[in-house]
Formats: structure tokens, C-alpha cells, sequence
């Protein structure tokens, strides 16, 4: 099993012909079935069929694409790894963050760390949760910083940094204002205003939703926490939204909050990075600040 093959099997992953592939890693068609040919005699198993113009992989195949992602994305850090050593680049640290933490919390902490090592370049992306979480597994990123409602995930470490509570937010001048107490009952006639699906935001209001039996009679969809809060400031609708997003506006009382009913609050904002016996110097520096200066 070399490189190239590994190549072609990622290739053949996005459903792509013989053509393209040669065309895509600068090779003869001949050269790709070779390369093909050879895997399967090594592996003892057929990897692709035929149908008409195209290649179908088989089941053997699919197994192999996570592999040979995997393979080559630890190549490509490895190389990383040695020139930064060398001081032929500047090293990277490469953090994933989902939208809450990224937009409420995480910033003074990357200003701090970089005075701290103004000798890293330190890069964020923002992402899904599980999105980011994929791209730790595939070695795309360094550590993740992302809300999560329970504290285990298989093959990664996770160090809890602070509590990530929601709240049910609305605008003053919303009916919800004037009630001392708020039952599930009491939500059934309001428009609700929610996270993308996919979210942890999401996933954990519909899990919500489905425990009290609450009917969504109005709902609408937006994709950011900003623009669901001005739509709750318009008194569009209600929101629920992680308590460190509304911080600010519950200080100067342009929204309200109330304890979501009927919710143990679980949530967390965790620092995760995979499982491995040796961690990079910049890694370890930053899981250390975190654990100094983030978790609280």
C-alpha cells in the first residue's frame, strides 16, 4: 500500500471516473488501474466494480476511505510537524471553536495566549460542534473549543472550562414579561426562534421539546445568535439562547430571561483534543493557559 494508491482510494470516494482521477493526480489512466490492480492483489479482495463508464467501490473500498484519510492527513501534519522544527515556517496552532464560544468567549483568551507565544501563529475556525469534532479526529485541527451537553466522547479528552446554561430570552415587552412563574403550557402560544439544525443549541432544544411534549405551533429557523437576538429585541418571537450570549443585553435590559422550565442545564464549553501519548510543545502550552486562566 503506497501513497498513491491511498490517493486514488480518496478520489474514488468522490465519485469521480478514471478520467478524472488521472487528470486530478497527473497520472495516465493506465497508471490509476494499475495502482488500483495492485491494492487489490495486496489486499486479497476486489475494491471496485464496473458499471458502464463508472467505477463503483465495494464494501471493502468504503472501508478503507476513512483509513486513507486518516493516513494522509498525519502525512501532511507530520511534514508540518518537522519543517516548523526546522524553522522553515512559523508553527501553527489550530483550534476549532463552535459559534458560542467563538463569539463570546474565546477571543480576550487567544489575545492573552498570543502575548504570551508571539512565536505561534494561532488560527481559529468556526464551525458546527460536530463538525469541528470530525476535523479533530481527522488531525485537520489541533484542540477544539466547543459547547457540548455531555462530557465524553470516544478517542478524544475533553477538560470542562465553564458552565454553558440556557435560558429562555424574550423582549420586555413580550406577555412573558408580566408572569412570575413560566410553565411549558404557558410557551405553546409562542413563536419560537431557532438555531440551525445541527447546532448544539438546536439539538439540545429539540431534545428539550420532545421531553415536556411542548407543540411548536410557530417556529422560525435563523442561522446565527445575533440575528435570532434582534429578532427577540422586534418581539418576533422568544429564543433560547446560552446565557453568556445575552450577558450584555440582560445588563442593560434591552432582553429578559427566565430559567428554561422543566431543563437540568448541562451544558458545557470544553476544551477537546484527541488522545495521544505525545502532544506538540504549542499544544501542551495551550491546554495548559486554558486550564490556568479559562476554566472557571
Amino acid at each position: 500500500m503506497n501513497i498513491q494508491q491511498l490517493k486514488i482510494i480518496i478520489e474514488l470516494s468522490q465519485q469521480r471516473t478514471l478520467v478524472e482521477i488521472a487528470h486530478r493526480l497527473e497520472l495516465t489512466q493506465p497508471t490509476v488501474s494499475f495502482h488500483i490492480k495492485k491494492l487489490e492483489e495486496e489486499l486479497g479482495v476486489p475494491l471496485v466494480e464496473k458499471q458502464s463508464r463508472n467505477l463503483k467501490m465495494t464494501k471493502a473500498c468504503l472501508e478503507l476511505v476513512p483509513y486513507a484519510r486518516q493516513i494522509l492527513e498525519l502525512m501532511e501534519e507530520a511534514k508540518r510537524r518537522v519543517i516548523e522544527v526546522n524553522g522553515l515556517s512559523q508553527p501553527k496552532l489550530r483550534i476549532g471553536a463552535s459559534h458560542t464560544p467563538a463569539t463570546y468567549f474565546l477571543p480576550p483568551f487567544i489575545k492573552q495566549f498570543q502575548k504570551l507565544h508571539p512565536e505561534l501563529e494561532v488560527q481559529v475556525r468556526v464551525n458546527q460542534t460536530l463538525t469541528a469534532i470530525e476535523m479533530l479526529r481527522h488531525h485537520q485541527l489541533d484542540l477544539a473549543i466547543i459547547s457540548l451537553p455531555d462530557f465524553t466522547i470516544e478517542g478524544l479528552n475533553l477538560h470542562p472550562l465553564v458552565e454553558d446554561r440556557l435560558l429562555l430570552v424574550f423582549a420586555p415587552e413580550n406577555r412573558l414579561s408580566s408572569l412570575e412563574k413560566i410553565s411549558v403550557e404557558e410557551l405553546g402560544r409562542e413563536t419560537f426562534l431557532l438555531h440551525e439544525a445541527g447546532s448544539t443549541s438546536r439539538t439540545v432544544t429539540d431534545d428539550w421539546v420532545k421531553s415536556t411534549g411542548l407543540r411548536l405551533h410557530h417556529a422560525m429557523e435563523l442561522g446565527a445568535i445575533e440575528t435570532i437576538k434582534e429578532g427577540i429585541k422586534c418581539n418576533m418571537g422568544i429564543g433560547i439562547l446560552p446565557q453568556i450570549s445575552v450577558d450584555r443585553e440582560l445588563k442593560d435590559g434591552t432582553l429578559l430571561a427566565h430559567p428554561l422550565p422543566s431543563y437540568e442545564d448541562r451544558r458545557c464549553i470544553c476544551l477537546v483534543h484527541r488522545n495521544e501519548a505525545s502532544l506538540p510543545g504549542q499544544l501542551s502550552s495551550f491546554i495548559w493557559f486554558a486550564i490556568e486562566n479559562m476554566k472557571q
